[in-house]
């Protein structure tokens, strides 16, 4: 017990130890300005009953009240300063056996300190410093609320001919089936702000408000409330949009624009204040987010048993049967065979070993952002994902800290708008308070943790209570489950749609950008998705029968619905409706590049017969 002891607890440590500096920034991190740390070059003649020796063995750590501890122990009473950070001096003090491991343990790094010192300096590049990551954050929370914009701004084009009241599946319809079958509990399997009102105004009015909130969130002003207010809103439109909002980039800016509101700075406007990062808390949830988005697209191929995937054929295919490919993806598809397969075998390699680099050091973390920057940026060119890859680079961000940032500014000779973070500081902005983040953060992890349980063990139980908790969140789309293309499709048939007003003569209906005309060059049309032409070819996937929509888009189409027309590139009926439509099947393959340059075709074509009987309606209908 120290006479004079300091004011404020007291964390001495020795500051020629690089080693020691990074995790003195650490414990500075989590117990703000709770302590004081102080190198023992500088305060040990302060405290002359404490041994000089005992500096050089171990740190010393004084409380306000004198008492002086070492080793393990020191470390655990100054985490113990923060409230919820306990827990490990309560196990020290009351598991038998844990406080003399812990002091053997801090006795081995000690003793190999320098060793050690350099080991980390060679994984992370930082000598005795700690990563930050207030340029990313920036970036991430402008690049989400710019998502949200483009999210909003592009289904505000298409919702009212999309589930408006005359569109191909009218959310009004859907509302009152579900209360049928759920009664009370209806908001909690479809959580939706269009229980109160449908009406078309209210959907068109939605995305507006979507829109003009994203620009609020664009510009750093009230983002914690302004993303909840976007999660809500497009959750509210995912809830009610059918098949045409269930789309995994759909799920991802909902899971994604739900943390934002964690990580967002707890202030009316803080890009003019700055020195804002995310909490510990929100950007370890999003590389989790991260993880499972990038290791479940690889292990469902992997676990699908698909034999295009499993002899790493499956590009020889993709490229052309893809939804909605680019010239790009044209041109991918005439290269060699051999490079298709070391390509598969390079994508199983980005999502299935890089994702576990995300919990290691500073420079494999770049490692795994590199090969996931550079396969979302493979994809984007080659077919149109909506905002997808946008969104999923925005996670990578928080991969790449500020002294990488500040050298990428600096090899591409860009003015340096921030400078390396060298140690802690205490954030000039608030953050959201633990005691909303944690709870929160603890159901995410586990409910996630369930869910990707479910890749490997499909016949394992969850107690009942864990399915029940389950299953009443999954409404809600904040845990997800993520992969594309588990089951590889080989073969591209397209849908063609005609109309006719004797029977006898048909034309066309035009859509904007799916495959039709084999003189059409494949396009690029992301971040805008357009819905339809999307879900033409699921359509295609399967029978009319299996795609009821399909069936009230051809009603639309009878009943010359200027909101349904308005998502087609042409209307061949101007005057007035059809009398009869018809959907046929064709079959579509690329063509060789010779073929391209000489005939100007992209496509050939082959009649595969009738998607669905001649439609028309009845005449006893209003």
């Amino acid at each position: 017990m120290l006479q004079n002891p300091p004011a404020k607890p007291l964390l001495i440590y020795d500051g020629n130890c690089t080693f020691c500096q990074k995790w003195i920034l650490r414990l500075l991190r989590l117990t703000g300005n709770r302590i004081e740390c102080r190198p023992s070059q500088e305060c040990a003649e302060n405290f002359s009953e404490i041994p000089p020796e005992a500096f050089q063995e171990s740190v010393q750590y004084i409380d306000k009240n004198g008492a002086v501890y070492s080793g393990a122990l020191a470390f655990f009473q100054a985490m113990a300063t923060h409230p919820l950070a306990r827990l490990p001096l309560f196990i020290y003090q009351n598991l038998p056996g844990f406080g003399i491991l812990s002091e053997d343990c801090y006795q081995w790094v000690a003793r190999n300190r320098s060793r050690l010192s350099s080991f980390d300096s060679a994984l992370t590049g930082l000598c005795g410093k700690i990563p930050h990551y207030e340029t990313s954050t920036r970036l991430f929370l402008r690049l989400l609320a710019a998502v949200y914009l483009i999210a909003f701004a592009s289904l505000g084009m298409q919702i009212i001919g999309l589930i408006g009241s005359n569109g191909i599946a009218p959310a009004r319809e859907l509302l009152p089936a579900v209360v049928a079958q759920y009664d009370i509990l209806s908001f909690f399997k479809l959580p939706t702000l269009f229980w109160l009102c449908n009406d078309d105004w209210i959907l068109q009015g939605a995305c507006v408000a979507g829109a003009v909130l994203s620009v609020i969130a664009l510009f750093g002003f009230a983002q914690p409330v302004c993303f909840f207010l976007l999660w809500f809103l497009y959750l509210s439109l995912c809830s009610v949009g059918n098949v045409f909002l269930g789309f995994q980039w759909d799920n991802l800016l909902l899971e994604a624009g739900f943390l934002g509101i964690l990580i967002a700075p707890w202030c009316w406007h803080h890009f003019k204040k700055g020195g804002f990062e995310a909490p510990v808390l929100g950007r370890w949830l999003l590389l989790w987010l991260l993880f499972r988005l990038m290791f479940s697209s690889g292990m469902v191929k992997w676990l699908s048993g698909d034999a295009a995937w499993h002899h790493l054929t499956a590009l020889q295919y993709h490229y052309e049967t893809q939804p909605l490919p680019t010239f790009i993806g044209y041109f991918a598809h005439q290269l060699p065979a051999g490079f298709q397969h070391f390509s598969v075998l390079a994508m199983f390699g980005i999502e299935l070993l890089l994702p576990f680099l995300i919990f290691g050091p500073r420079r494999l973390q770049l490692c795994a952002a590199s090969g996931f920057i550079f396969l979302q940026l493979l994809i984007t060119l080659t077919g149109n994902y909506c905002f997808f890859g946008l969104l999923s680079v925005g996670l990578c961000l928080f991969l790449i800290d500020d002294v990488t940032w500040f050298r990428i500014a600096h090899f591409l000779r860009l003015p340096a708008l921030f400078k390396p973070h060298s140690q802690i500081s205490p954030p000039s902005v608030p953050a959201c308070p633990l005691f909303i983040s944690l709870p929160l953060a603890a159901l995410i992890f586990f409910l996630s943790l369930a869910q990707l349980s479910g890749l490997f063990f499909n016949s394992f139980f969850w107690p009942a209570p864990v399915a029940w908790l389950a299953e009443n969140a999954a409404g809600f789309r904040t845990v997800n489950s993520y992969g594309l293309f588990a089951v590889m499709t080989t073969v591209r048939r397209e849908i063609t749609v005609e109309g006719s007003a004797d029977g006898n003569t048909w034309f066309e209906y035009e859509f904007k950008w799916k495959p039709g005309a084999t003189t059409k060059r494949p396009d690029f049309v992301a971040p805008y998705q357009p819905r339809l032409d999307w879900q033409m070819w699921f359509a295609a996937l399967g029978s009319y029968k299996q795609n009821p929509w399909f069936l009230r888009f051809c009603e639309q189409l009878l009943r010359g619905s200027p909101d349904v027309l308005r998502l087609l590139k042409t209307n061949p009926f101007h005057e007035h409706p059809p009398k009869y439509i018809r959907a046929v099947m064709y079959e579509y393959h690329f063509t060789k590049t010779d073929v391209l340059s000489r005939s100007g075709e992209w496509w050939t074509a082959t009649y595969l017969g009738p998607y669905c009987p001649t439609l028309y309606l009845n005449r006893q209908e209003p």
